[in-house]
């Protein structure tokens, strides 16, 4: 039988395993901590603090407009090698991060390092598929989820803590270490495909999908940060226009690099709209509290980081026990739709925190948050992998990380807008904002259970 249905036997189940948590947490990580390190990196650098935003720029755009591309590769040369090759690229371009002596060095190095991210981040769940039994695959995408989320969640605090003993250079420095200890492993423990696509890279179509993406990431962005307006807009229906061509051309295609065939499968549509709809209301949340917490109520950087803390130690402990829900066939729709519900109410709450709020009152908050988003996570990206034929997993990858991306972009520049039109109410007007995005995220969800339809079923076509 194949892979896909028997898995990697045990110990080297969980080497393999282990090698895509080191590696997914370092690229998920290093999108989030650079933020923290921003003013320093300004001062250091001199520049200026509008120039320095394109260290985070740079980076997310390079992994948002490659994703789909290198999950495409991933399905004509092999999961296994994109994977290392991108786990090469991002360990690498990290030295040349920390030895960058001006922006435009580490801009550029940053890029680079955003292309070795998207390559782990596009097949890293078809990889998944590969290495877990089919019956135990829900526990797998729990690990997954888990790392992802932890990896999200905690950023800031991770990039706190770093900064409080050392330079910004060692945000990335630290990557070299781990970054050869998950290639050793990768080389030894990743399984291969048991079979690949015929077809060759579609290099029109990966043109294309960079343009739209990067097209819509600037325009968003630029909405959110009062840019000019005329020209966003300008932006924004070039993108759309591009993204017609783009979208037309994949409807040709038997294997198309926007899985629109995928997108058909009623489960895997939802599940993706699920997991934009709730990325950015996590981002949202995650981006606006260290702004409330240390300007509003006088907390330190590191008090800052512990009173976030018990959203993602809370993932840790609802993560795995909705991956194994899944596996006992309970709907991931039902699942996915209880948990964003209670991460709906956790994020109305703390929009609606006292003018002095105790550390209890956060604390107990964040851990609801913490909660549902655990809850949510692991059965809706089992619902968009198990949904998709096994021959088709690289492009199911691919979405999932794009639908995530795309959501914090999404929630990162509501963010600023929220900022901009309400001032100092901007991070309640933003907490109240991502609830509603909870809540809608909450109903798509449980879409997914009308007619009976749910993932495990659906992944009887793989």
């Amino acid at each position: 039988m194949s892979s896909e249905h028997n898995g990697l036997p045990l110990p080297a189940r969980y080497w393999a395993i282990l090698t895509i948590a080191l590696a997914i947490s370092m690229a998920v990580l290093d999108g989030a901590i650079a933020n923290v390190a921003l003013p320093a990196i300004a001062h250091d650098l001199n520049a200026s603090p509008a120039a320095s935003i394109w260290v985070v720029n740079a980076y997310q755009l390079a992994t948002t407009v490659s994703l789909l591309a290198f999950a495409s590769l991933g399905d004509i040369y092999g999961y296994r090698r994109i994977y290392q090759i991108g786990l090469a690229v991002f360990t690498l371009t990290s030295v040349l991060c920390a030895l960058s002596d001006s922006l435009m060095t580490l801009t550029i190095a940053r890029i680079l390092q955003g292309f070795g991210a998207s390559a782990l981040m596009s097949v890293n769940t078809a990889l998944v598929r590969l290495i877990y039994p089919k019956q135990q695959l829900g526990r797998g995408m729990a690990i997954n989820s888990l790392v992802v989320a932890l990896s999200s969640a905690a950023g800031p605090t991770i990039a706190a803590g770093i900064l409080s003993v050392a330079s910004w250079q060692w945000l990335f420095a630290i990557n070299l270490p781990l970054g050869v200890l998950a290639f050793v492993i990768a080389m030894k423990a990743l399984p291969g495909n048991s079979h690949k696509a015929t077809h060759g890279f579609d290099l029109k179509s990966a043109l294309l999908n960079a343009a739209t993406f990067g097209l819509l990431i600037f325009s968003i962005d630029g909405l959110g940060h009062n840019a000019n307006r005329p020209l966003v807009l300008a932006m924004l229906m070039v993108s759309l226009a591009v993204g017609y061509v783009f979208v037309r051309r994949q409807l040709t295609l038997a294997a198309p690099m926007l899985p629109v065939d995928l997108l058909r499968i009623p489960v895997f549509a939802l599940s993706i709209c699920t997991s934009i709809c709730s990325f950015s209301a996590q981002m949202l949340a995650m981006v606006a509290l260290p702004f409330y917490l240390q300007e509003t109520l006088n907390f330190s950087a590191t008090q800052t980081g512990l009173l976030l803390t018990p959203w993602p130690l809370a993932i840790v402990v609802t993560a795995p026990l909705a991956g194994r829900l899944v596996e006992k066939k309970y709907s991931p729709g039902m699942l996915g739709g209880i948990g964003l519900a209670v991460f709906s109410v956790g994020l109305l709450l703390l929009g609606l925190l006292p003018a002095n709020p105790t550390h209890l009152d956060i604390i107990w908050r964040m851990t609801l948050c913490g909660i549902g988003f655990g809850f949510f996570q692991s059965p809706n990206n089992f619902a968009i992998l198990s949904s998709a034929p096994a021959h088709r997993s690289g492009g199911a990858s691919g979405m999932l990380g794009t639908a995530r991306l795309v959501g914090q972009t999404v929630g990162a520049s509501l963010v600023a807008l929220m900022f901009g039109l309400f001032g100092q109410n901007g991070t309640r007007s933003s907490l109240l904002i991502a609830a509603v995005f909870a809540i809608c995220a909450a109903g798509v969800s449980f879409m997914r259970m009308a007619g009976g339809v749910h993932a495990a079923q659906a992944s009887k076509a793989g």
